[in-house]
This record gives structure tokens, C-alpha cells and sequence, in this order.
């Protein structure tokens, strides 16, 4: 046989099908009935093979292309959109920065599940340290069940331990929750310590709760606060005056901050934070939009994150786009049927979307891989030379 045939199908067809059915979006009974159109004599059943089957080397690269992205830049971008596997939702959660775009498709949005796929496949730990107490504290964990919990201070223990020592803690039901923000709490504080994997610093979000707390720095996306006010509808004219006036000083202040972006200086910053003070101290009147404003007011630290890292964007607009282009796919195949299935989605995507950033032909990337030639670089080795 030709070198580079396995089965049936060379890798031209075989890089085509994934090409057609993670690039183009385009469904498997369609890929079938192009074939088939064009001659090729294929069943659906082994098209299915082919994007689901042998596809180990994609999920390592994958693993790398993640592991090299989040080392890329000092922040990350995150956001997440609704999955279903086999009739059951789910959610995909979405990492990305300029390099790079990692989904991941899970049961949970809970700081936990963002957690285990931050920590790149290591197991989690949960260290009971002066940051985890301090974590309780913001997570409104009472201070009784602090003291019944002081014993563990600065002990460290696996997932299994954890979970047993806490029942025993935590022995009646009615305390949950409780035990939820105490499991949170710990595994943010170990990851916090860990080592072996690069530890996110800065994390841009919508305002999603479990986003927060998971990096020492959460910057918030003025784009997604700015929609809050889009979400006002009044009806009397003085009030739309008000609204419009409004929103003509914030997208005037938010032009500031791309500015200041440009050409960081301590005095700036030091005015627009007091800009951002009277600005969103304003009274106008209009009930709805007063409220709005205070709510805008009380995420000072974290939409003027920015001006303690200049580096982090303003917006998570590159998040919005990359679970765009779940949404779309999903459009078009409505879900997944099996686990395997589903990783396999998550793989190439990560893939695609990554070479789209990088500049890379997606296709001729697939068939070096598919076909065994290994002639161009990983797109891990590429992002690590970018970032060089």
C-alpha cells in the first residue's frame, strides 16, 4: 500500500472530511453526500470513524498548544456557551489570548471544573493555607466552621481525603453549600502554589461568578458592562436624553483607556481613576439608569484593572468570537453522542481555531498529521517562537 493509507482512505480524503466538518461547519450526512457526488464511495459510518477515531496525536498537540498558550501572555481570556452530549447540556468552556483558542467541553461552570482544566491535567489538590482561610472569609464561610477547620491549617490533601475529611466535618446536609465554598476556597489556594504548570495571574471575564477569585487579578469586560445600559428601554423622551447623554461620557471615557493602552503613564492613571469616580457618581434622574450607574461603580477595581496592567485588553471580544464559532457549529450539528466524540470536537477546534490566529492552513496542517509527515512545526512550537 501507498505510504501514509490506513484502511480504505488515504489522508487527502480523510483530511478533507475534518477539513469540511471543523473548518467549513459543514454536517456528516452532507460530507457523505458531497463524496458521493463526487465519486467517492464512503459510508457515514466510516466518515464518523474518521473524525472521531485515531486521534491521539490531535489531543496531544491539543495539550501543548494549551499548555504553550497559557505561558503566551500574562493574562488569559475566558467565557463559556452551552453544549449537549447525547441530549444532556453542557458547557464548553473557552481559553484563549492573541495566540490561541482551547475548548473544553464540561458537565459543570463551577470554579471547580474551571479549576481542573487550568490545572492541564494534574491532579488536584486542596491546601488548607492562610489564602484558603481568606477565601472563606469572601466566600462567606461562618467563622465556626472556620475554627472546626483550623486543625487542617497548612495541611494539603488529595481530592479522595479532602472530600472524606469534609464529611465529617460537614455531616449533616443541610450544609451543602457550605462545603462547596470550602472545596473551592482550597483547590484555588493550591493551585495558586502550584509549579509544574503555568499559573494564570490575570483573568478577563464577563462578570460570571465563577470567574472570580480563581486568578489574583479578574479585569472585567467593558463591552459586556456596557450592554447593561443597552438593556434600559425608556419610554419618556427626558429619560432617553438621559440615557443617550450618558452613554456618549462612557464611550468617550472608554476611548481614555484605549489611549492610556497605548501609552501607559502613572499621572494618567491616576486622573481617569478619578474620572471614573465622577463619572459614575452622576445623578440623572432617571431611576433605572442611577442604578445602573452605582452597579457600574462598585466594579471600579476590576474594569480599571487595565490601568495596572496595560497589557490586558479592555474587552473579551477574542473569547466572544472563539465560542462563536461553537454557537455556529452547533447550528449545524445541534450536539455530540459520545464522550469520544465530544473530546475529538474539542480537539480540532482548538486546532482550527488556533491556526486561524497563528495564520496557519488548518488543512494542510491536519494532512502533515494525518499523513504522517510531521514536516511542519506543531503549533505549539510556533506559538512558543512567537512569543520568544
Amino acid at each position: 500500500m501507498p505510504h501514509g493509507i490506513k484502511g480504505e482512505f488515504g489522508p487527502g480524503i480523510k483530511s478533507l472530511i475534518i477539513t469540511l466538518n471543523h473548518v467549513a461547519n459543514v454536517s456528516e450526512p452532507k460530507i457523505h453526500e458531497l463524496l458521493e457526488n463526487v465519486g467517492v464511495h464512503i459510508s457515514r459510518a466510516t466518515i464518523s470513524r474518521i473524525l472521531t477515531k485515531d486521534t491521539e496525536i490531535f489531543h496531544q498537540e491539543k495539550a501543548e498548544i494549551f499548555h504553550e498558550g497559557l505561558k503566551a501572555t500574562p493574562y488569559q481570556q475566558i467565557d463559556d456557551t452551552g453544549a449537549r452530549i447525547n441530549g444532556v447540556n453542557h458547557y464548553t468552556q473557552i481559553l484563549c489570548n492573541p495566540y490561541y483558542a482551547a475548548y473544553f467541553t464540561v458537565p459543570n461552570k463551577n470554579r471547580e471544573t474551571i479549576l481542573d482544566i487550568l490545572l492541564c491535567g494534574k491532579e488536584k489538590v486542596y491546601c488548607f493555607n492562610d489564602e484558603a482561610f481568606d477565601l472563606m472569609e469572601t466566600f462567606n464561610v461562618s467563622q465556626i466552621w472556620m475554627e472546626k477547620l483550623s486543625s487542617f491549617k497548612n495541611k494539603i490533601f488529595s481530592d479522595e481525603e479532602m472530600r472524606r475529611k469534609l464529611d465529617c466535618v460537614f455531616s449533616l446536609k443541610g450544609h451543602k453549600t457550605t462545603k462547596k465554598k470550602v472545596l473551592e476556597a482550597c483547590a484555588i489556594a493550591a493551585y495558586h502554589q502550584s509549579t509544574d504548570i503555568p499559573v494564570v495571574t490575570t483573568l478577563l471575564s464577563d462578570d460570571a461568578p465563577q470567574f472570580k477569585q480563581i486568578a489574583h487579578h479578574h479585569a472585567l469586560c467593558w463591552i459586556h458592562d456596557g450592554r447593561n445600559y443597552k438593556k434600559l428601554r425608556p419610554i419618556v423622551p427626558y429619560h432617553k436624553e438621559k440615557l443617550e447623554a450618558f452613554l456618549d461620557r462612557y464611550w468617550d471615557y472608554y476611548g481614555k483607556l484605549c489611549e492610556f493602552k497605548i501609552k501607559p503613564d502613572a499621572e494618567v492613571a491616576e486622573q481617569l481613576s478619578a474620572e471614573f469616580d465622577q463619572l459614575f457618581t452622576t445623578i440623572t434622574g432617571y431611576e433605572q439608569l442611577d442604578e445602573r450607574i452605582s452597579k457600574t461603580k462598585e466594579k471600579k477595581e476590576h474594569l480599571l484593572k487595565v490601568l495596572l496592567l496595560p497589557e490586558v485588553p479592555l474587552h473579551n471580544n477574542a473569547a466572544e468570537l472563539a465560542a462563536r464559532a461553537k454557537v455556529r457549529k452547533r447550528d449545524v450539528s445541534l450536539q455530540t453522542i459520545t464522550e469520544e466524540g465530544t473530546k475529538a470536537n474539542d480537539t480540532f477546534m482548538t486546532i482550527v481555531q488556533t491556526a486561524k490566529k497563528l495564520s496557519i492552513s488548518a488543512y494542510q496542517y491536519i494532512w502533515d498529521r494525518v499523513s504522517n509527515k510531521f514536516e511542519m512545526p506543531s503549533l505549539a512550537q510556533i506559538i512558543r517562537e512567537k512569543t520568544r
